[in-house]
């Protein structure tokens, strides 16, 4: 089994919420001119409401800027801050929570991206029909076929989880609170740990990584993805890097969209990808495919 280095495993980058709106600010001269200063709360209504005498609830989350200060009070929503020791079992458990969603969106969402795989289950099934003579047999070759896919995901996916695990998810606080050029931050609201995202650099080509966004399935819809991005956008403004990167087997269209409205450039995708946890064997060639994207987020020219 192939246990790629921390920054090799880094699919959930990918769990996205389903809050699409346009980021204000995600072009590059107003991101420019953002720097070192709080992104914008995410737009509630067409027209902005008057605050009479105490700012109005949060409709969304807002991030907000630095590591320290007070939360908000109860019901004044979602606070995004640096991650404390006692909430990595909460970190790990959203990550897991969210990579495991992805055994069913490869095995049956994901086959819609592979025409070639396409063709060959609908060869089986001829070549079945041909042999058998037999309707049933002929109708039961899909579902067959299916779970197989089901089956190589949830292997492939667990094999990649335990890597995750034994790897930077092990110790957030070794991999990411440490070490420079590096956070690992979290999403509450009411006490809870409910979002969670990380940001790597790289000093080779002066950029940031995102990577291990994910929310919790019961806090989604509420921008909380967009406020953990523009975080990492507002980490990367301040220090200076040129650029945000990051890559993502994501499946559902959520994902991508949510990239785009931050402002991200897709660059490209590869159906080559090794994920870690693969064995490469023939089976698990023929029942598992994943198609790796590439995002960038120039911020300024080096």
């Amino acid at each position: 089994m192939h246990c790629g280095p921390p920054d090799m495993v880094c699919e959930t980058k990918i769990v996205a919420a389903e809050d699409h709106e346009a980021l204000p600010g995600a072009k590059k001269d107003a991101l420019l001119a953002a720097a070192g200063a709080m992104w914008p709360p995410l737009p509630a209504a067409p027209g902005p409401a008057a605050a009479p005498a105490a700012p109005p609830p949060v409709p969304g989350p807002q991030p907000l800027g630095g590591a320290g200060g007070a939360e908000p009070p109860e019901g004044r929503g979602v606070y995004i801050r640096e991650i404390r020791a006692a909430e990595q079992e909460a970190a790990r458990r959203i990550f897991y929570d969210g990579i495991m969603e992805r055994i069913p969106n490869t095995a049956f969402r994901g086959l819609r991206h592979h025409p070639r795989t396409q063709l060959l289950y609908a060869l089986l099934a001829a070549l079945c029909f041909a042999l058998t003579r037999s309707l049933l047999l002929t109708c039961l070759v899909p579902a067959g076929l299916l779970a197989l896919r089901y089956y190589y995901s949830r292997k492939v996916v667990l094999a990649y989880l335990h890597c995750a695990l034994h790897t930077d998810m092990a110790d957030i606080e070794q991999h990411y609170v440490k070490p420079p050029g590096s956070c690992f931050w979290v999403a509450v609201l009411d006490g809870n740990v409910v979002g969670i995202v990380a940001a790597r650099a790289h000093a080779a080509d002066n950029t940031v990584e995102l990577l291990r966004m994910s929310v919790d399935s019961r806090f989604r819809g509420k921008g909380i993805a967009k406020a953990l991005g523009r975080k990492v956008l507002e980490f990367a403004l301040v220090h200076n890097y040129s650029a945000v990167v990051l890559g993502t087997t994501a499946v559902k269209v959520a994902a991508h969209k949510l990239y785009e409205s931050l402002g991200f450039r897709h660059m490209g995708s590869s159906d080559r990808y090794v994920m870690p946890g693969m064995t490469l064997s023939l089976a698990e060639r023929l029942f598992f495919q994943v198609r790796y994207h590439r995002y960038r987020l120039q911020l300024r020219e080096e």
